[in-house]
């Protein structure tokens, strides 16, 4: 992928979520919800504060993130939808 997002943005690709439930009950893609967790595939360098500074960014590219329902911007690059989203609009990394 060739976009390198700018200032605090964070570039995530969705997780493919459950298409089964646990009895096994097999859910449509139009009736799924879309997955509040993603993969980071891209960070920007940082905000700055009010004197200039560079504020560096607490994620990293290929972290597991959590993000709000409706968060970030949904873009195709190379075919692919992605999100573009701010940083602060991440809630958490997911860790192993």
């Amino acid at each position: 992928m060739n976009i390198r997002p700018l200032h605090d943005r964070v570039i995530v690709k969705r997780l493919e979520s459950e298409r089964t439930t646990a009895s096994g009950i097999v859910i449509p893609e139009a009736a799924a919800e879309k997955p509040d967790q993603g993969e980071v595939i891209a960070v920007g360098p940082g905000k700055r504060d009010d004197s200039g500074k560079l504020i560096a960014m607490d994620v990293k590219v290929g972290q597991r993130v959590l993000f709000g329902k409706y968060a970030g911007q949904a873009i195709k690059v190379d075919g692919k939808e992605v999100l573009v989203m701010r940083e602060e609009d991440i809630m958490g990394v997911i860790e192993a």
